[in-house]
């Protein structure tokens, strides 16, 4: 909680901090997951979610279901289908030292009272995560991660990969999905690229960022002429009974079933057989034909995987262990600047090419004033470059003795390099931003872009290349211009057809009557998510009520605090965005009414003022099935039990939450025992 202002009392602190971060988060899963351009390093990234994470757990009532920690990755592109995972596609927690490696062993021998455990080790690969299903033995659809609920339809593509069966060997369930990684061997990358250079077409910068981009062509035959390669790692639903025990033996299983599974694999004991693992790989990454940044380890009983059960991101039963970054020196040309949606300007640094962890790097990001000052980094200089989890480098420090004369200091900019409005850093926080608010362009473009998100007014088929040309041509200066598209102009934009512009102006003719949370939602209010949003919608009940609200009244809103409230309070305050409301209202958005919460009660129903904590399986309802109900019976879901948890709803397999609400005597109902409660027949 560094460079955070003095004078208040903790939680604020935490509140404005944690605010930043999912901001910062999100912004960059966006870049890394949807748009494959990344601007920081992964080291960079695990930092700033492993600091989200901490202050998280340390203050719990800042937790919220809408938070980067709490999903996974990005949501899909739009010119694919949709595909809904049956079984989620988590990702890993990340260990970097060897005592992360040595705390994970000890937190898996803890949550399964035993002395040792034996692990599967296997290679995180460097490619794209890939779910295919299978029924009755043959292949019938692949999908990406995307958000790790629902990701992109790439059926047609996958079938074009000679190593992934089409059909089973042997007996097989009835329903098999397998989970693996789409990735391309270095010769083959090599190549590639020389092909695509001779053609003149697009030289790809990495293995995983040509296996992504030709996993995403929309024409399979493209995707048929690049050598991609895959490897099983593991499972997503199974009809029927799990045909083994152990990770280990599950995968020899998949291997006989046809499937490639990488051979680079042991099952040890212990954090001393892990970190061996760790070492040996590490010295014979080199010589691998593929590229990998760490290992992974899984307690290898799926019995024991159960019972450790999951947090809400990623499995408790795995890790992810990196390797470290790899660094070179470069020279720093010059200090650029980008525009965030929110105006946050951040400085990029423009580097004389480097190769360095295996690719050729030309930028950097130098997150905020402060930081560069920090590190006290110049145009000019000769700097340390890091580039961890072989994505975007990071400027680790300048090399001084190799300063040249006249190295001027870092000076932040005054106006905005995008529209010319003035740069101010608001008291107590970090980053500097924009004043331009939608004046701007590059604030209208992000804009855009998070309004018409799944989560929000949910337009499909406005992805940024269409964003931008609505906005660079000023078809649409506003949200608001968005409702006044027809299908002729957009079929005069380049690249779109008659078809897909009928297709978009459908879709926004369905999104006109979202409702008001996720309208509310997609205004993108400064420290507004979605779940604040919605809180808003049912304590307020219209939008109306939402902007005309005093600060006093907002403050009533569960989880609102003053910094929250003054940002709402502040945004409807500025004339231009209440035009822009209206705006959308004349231009027949009608957002849905709400029924008034009761005043200081939170949402109405049974379950108001009620915390309750899930634990384990339950027999028909899902995790997120069951919060549901309890959100909409006006209950809270915590993730973790206290003296102010009322009830636990414990299913099969629950773990250590079953136990602490045993040992604090909270009433444990099971999900017949949820139902009764949910019904008011249980006090």
């Amino acid at each position: 909680m560094t460079d955070l202002p003095a004078g208040q009392d903790a939680e604020t602190l935490a509140r404005t901090r944690v605010t930043a971060l999912r901001e910062d988060i999100e912004a960059h899963n966006h870049r890394y997951h949807v748009l494959d351009a990344p601007i920081i390093s992964d080291v960079e990234y695990d930092k700033l979610f492993r600091e989200l994470q901490a202050l998280e757990a340390e203050f719990p009532l800042l937790a919220d279901p809408d938070s980067p920690t709490q999903r996974v990755g990005a949501a899909p592109l739009a010119q694919f289908d949709v595909v809904r995972h049956r079984v989620p596609m988590l990702s890993l927690g990340n260990g970097f030292e060897d005592a992360d490696v040595e705390s994970f062993d000890a937190r898996v021998r803890d949550g399964l009272d035993r002395d040792s455990v034996d692990y599967a080790c296997e290679l995180k690969f460097d490619g794209l995560a890939i779910s295919l299903r299978y029924e009755n033995g043959r292949f019938v659809q692949a999908a990406t991660r995307g958000d790790g609920e629902a990701g992109e339809d790439v059926t047609a593509n996958i079938r074009t990969l000679r190593g992934i069966p089409l059909k089973l060997r042997g007996e097989a369930p009835a329903v098999l999905e397998v989970r693996g990684e789409v990735l391309l061997f270095r010769e083959d990358f090599a190549k590639l690229n020389a092909a695509q250079g001779e053609r003149g077409e697009k030289v790809f910068i990495n293995p995983r960022n040509a296996a992504a981009g030709s996993l995403r062509q929309l024409d399979p035959r493209i995707t048929a002429r690049r050598p991609l390669r895959f490897f099983a790692y593991g499972w997503g639903e199974i009809e029927g009974q799990v045909p083994h025990t152990t990770h280990s033996a599950m995968m020899g299983w998949l291997e006989a079933l046809g499937f490639p599974v990488n051979g680079e694999r042991k099952v040890v004991t212990g954090a001393q057989g892990l970190l061996e693992f760790y070492r040996d790989i590490q010295t014979r990454r080199p010589d691998l034909a593929y590229d990998i940044d760490g290992v992974v380890y899984k307690v290898d009983s799926l019995a024991a995987q159960r019972t450790l059960g999951f947090v809400s991101r990623a499995p408790r039963f795995a890790l992810a262990h990196k390797f470290p970054a790899e660094e070179a020196t470069t020279e720093l040309l010059r200090i650029e600047f980008q525009v965030g949606r929110t105006g946050a300007i951040t400085p990029v640094a423009r580097l004389a090419p480097v190769f360095v962890g295996g690719v050729t790097v030309t930028n950097a990001t130098l997150h905020n004033e402060g930081e560069i000052h920090r590190k006290d980094v110049r145009a000019g200089d000769t700097v340390v470059v890091r580039r961890a989890g072989d994505v975007i480098p990071e400027v680790v420090a300048p090399v001084l003795e190799k300063r040249p004369d006249g190295a001027v200091p870092f000076v932040m900019i005054s106006q905005c390099p995008v529209c010319g409005s003035a740069v101010e850093k608001p008291e107590g926080e970090i980053i500097a931003r924009c004043t331009g608010g939608l004046f701007c362009a590059a604030q209208r473009k992000q804009a855009v872009l998070h309004a018409v998100q799944r989560r929000a007014l949910d337009i499909e088929g406005l992805g940024e290349k269409l964003i931008d040309q609505l906005v660079d041509t000023d078809r649409v200066k506003t949200l608001a211009d968005l409702f006044t598209l027809n299908a002729e102009t957009l079929a005069e934009l380049p690249r779109m057809g008659a078809k897909s512009a009928e297709n978009v102006v459908a879709a926004i003719q369905a999104a006109r009557t979202p409702p008001l949370g996720r309208f509310l939602f997609s205004l993108g209010i400064r420290h507004v998510g979605e779940s604040t949003a919605r809180d808003l919608a049912k304590r307020l009940g219209s939008l109306q009520a939402v902007m005309d609200a005093s600060e006093a009244t907002l403050l009533e809103v569960p989880d609102v605090g003053p910094i929250v409230a003054a940002s709402i309070h502040r945004f409807f305050a500025e004339a231009h965005n209440r035009e822009v409301v209206q705006a959308l209202l004349d231009n027949g958005v009608t957002p849905g009414q709400e029924t008034v919460a009761a005043s200081g009660g939170g949402a109405q129903g049974v379950l108001a003022g009620k915390t309750l904590v899930l634990t384990g399986s339950l027999p028909t309802l899902s995790r997120d099935q069951a919060a549901e109900l309890i959100q909409g019976a006006g209950g809270k879901v915590s993730g973790s039990v206290s003296k102010k948890t009322h009830y636990v709803v414990a299913g099969e397999d629950a773990g250590s939450k079953l136990t602490k609400a045993q040992e604090l005597g909270v009433t444990i109902l099971d999900e017949d025992g949820l139902h009764a409660l949910l019904a008011g027949s249980t006090e």
